[in-house]
């Protein structure tokens, strides 16, 4: 069973994502938190695996209380949860060693997805916040090619720099082998590149590839 506590200083947030969390076999609430300092506080006092914390928590703040908590115990597992996909990520967050970060418009599934993986020691973003956060670090901005990508291509790059198959990516997007593929050679052609070796090399350049591991 996977122990998770919620901490979020918004009492219907809170309320609505632990009964979704209720359903499931594999994971309970064990404990909720309404500001950064009580976060702190009940991770130190309960037996918790996941910490979903929201990014814009009050007192402290979510940068402080991932710090203190993982001061205290750099093998916690901490979840950011962002306002929206919009929502900008501080860089000192992806320091301190927190493992995942979703949004509040994320589906429960993923969620659920999220809770697991970290649980395993495992990275874990959604797509949207990836791309998001990639199109605003990519160098010389406006004359990026990767800005020719649609939205549903930028996806098919994301998950081909992490090493998913076509498979996964099919499973992941929700979509059959073949548009995976026709998507992916649609990107080919608008990058001008051949395969994903040259597509790596690319993103690798213009500083995407960094982005799309985290």
């Amino acid at each position: 069973m996977i122990k998770v506590l919620l901490a979020d200083d918004h009492e219907l947030v809170r309320t609505g994502i632990e009964a979704l969390l209720v359903a499931c076999e594999d994971i309970v609430v064990v404990g909720v938190a309404k500001s950064g300092e009580e976060a702190i506080a009940k991770v130190s006092t309960l037996l918790v695996d996941v910490v979903l914390m929201d990014l814009d928590m009050s007192g402290i703040g979510a940068i402080g209380a991932c710090n203190q908590i993982l001061q205290k115990n750099a093998q916690a597992k901490i979840i950011v949860v962002a306002a929206n996909n919009d929502s900008l990520i501080p860089p000192p967050l992806f320091k301190l060693g927190v493992l995942g970060f979703i949004s509040k418009d994320s589906p429960i599934d993923e969620m659920l997805n999220a809770i697991r993986k970290v649980m395993m020691g495992d990275h874990y973003m959604s797509i949207d916040i990836v791309y998001n956060l990639a199109s605003r670090n990519l160098p010389d901005y406006y004359d990026s090619p990767f800005l020719k990508l649609s939205r549903r291509e930028s996806e098919v790059v994301t998950l081909i720099l992490q090493g998913k198959s076509i498979k996964e990516m099919s499973d992941m997007l929700i979509l059959s082998d073949k548009t995976v593929n026709t998507y992916r050679y649609r990107l080919y052609d608008k990058l001008k590149i051949k395969n994903d070796v040259e597509l790596t090399r690319l993103a690798y350049k213009l500083g995407y590839f960094e982005t799309a591991l985290i």
